[in-house]
């Protein structure tokens, strides 16, 4: 048998038709092998097939083999990735806001060389990635990638802020200068990535959503917060802080209907404490830092949870509360 001109590629042009050509749902004999190989001017001998199969094993690739009626089939089984740990990248992917669409579509591309191309195929019948919201900032992945950097270097970094205008537009944020930062680690909340870090200027842990960064680099300064960072448990700072909005941290006190139990193990997790109040309602004291979002969230439980302290968070929300009903009132009649 004449040698093809890629022979020295044999084993790997094996191993991507193993793996692309072959699930538990589909299997090739020695024949059909040997045909996809020649696809690539490969040609190989049943022997060495074999062979190859066994060495595939070190490398975390099984190759199971079936008889059926008179025909033996080969199948890759186990693999580094298993279907519905695939699907589950994907669904991340096209829920987290703080990748673009086209991002999205590459990434969900690479991911899905995982599978086989019949696995593959069913997960494209399950993408929908066009018209979710996204970011428009494609430079996010550089930036994580540039913070990252910073936090393993023990390095501040500097960047330029911006929100969004009414027309789309960028404003810069700070007349246009530079914001100088320690950063110590980066969280993903509401589906945004947001980057915890000491600020030079105010001397306060602050968040930064990243996708609104403008040319973050590490300069070359030893980061300063390190004392605020010394005992800080990102799960549980995540956990007290609504919508990344920092604010002073406090212990409140909530009364509930024991229906809303759910709802605060959902968002504190099951480490907190309820204490009865009586058949139907309990009580929950917990850390959170005082923001606006933290009051929406609270007046978005409805009728059956009450803030109950302390007195001054109380007074704050019943004041924003009323304040809201004003403007509202003001609005109303300015229309007559």
């Amino acid at each position: 048998m004449p040698r093809g001109t890629n022979q020295k590629f044999k084993f790997t042009y094996l191993m991507q038709v193993m793996l692309e050509k072959t699930d538990d749902e589909h299997a090739l004999t020695l024949n059909q092998i040997m045909d996809e190989l020649a696809r690539y001017d490969v040609t190989a001998e049943r022997k060495s097939i074999y062979t190859d199969f066994q060495d595939m094993e070190k490398f975390g690739i099984e190759i199971i083999k079936e008889q059926i009626g008179r025909e033996t089939y080969y199948h890759v089984g186990a693999r580094e990735f298993e279907l519905a740990e695939v699907k589950l990248l994907i669904d991340a992917i096209q829920c987290a806001k703080f990748i673009t669409e086209r991002k999205s579509r590459e990434l969900i591309k690479k991911v899905k060389s995982f599978v086989s191309e019949y696995q593959a195929s069913q997960i494209q019948r399950q993408v929908f990635v066009h018209g979710r919201i996204k970011t428009m900032n494609e430079s996010i992945y550089y930036s994580v990638d540039e913070i990252h950097n910073a936090i393993e270097h023990n390095r501040k970094i500097r960047f330029k802020y911006f929100s969004w205008q009414p027309d789309k537009t960028q404003y810069i944020l700070n007349k246009g200068e530079w914001f100088t930062v320690s950063p110590w680690a980066l969280t993903w909340d509401d589906e945004y990535y947001y980057l915890v870090a000491f600020d030079d200027f105010s001397k306060t842990v602050k968040h930064y959503r990243v996708d609104k960064m403008l040319k973050p680099h590490a300069i070359d300064q030893k980061r300063d917060g390190a004392e605020q960072f010394k005992d800080l448990d990102m799960a549980a700072y995540s956990k007290a802080t609504f919508g990344m909005y920092g604010g002073e941290k406090k212990k409140v006190k909530f009364h509930m209907h024991n229906s809303m139990c759910g709802v605060f193990i959902d968002r504190f997790g099951k480490d907190i404490t309820f204490r009865k109040l009586d058949d139907k309602h309990s009580e929950l004291n917990v850390d959170v830092f005082i923001s606006p979002q933290f009051y929406g969230w609270v007046f978005g439980l409805g009728k059956h949870v009450q803030l109950m302290g302390p007195e001054d968070v109380v007074a704050e929300m019943k004041k924003m509360m009323s304040e809201i009903l004003e403007k509202m009132e003001f609005e109303a009649n300015k229309k007559y």
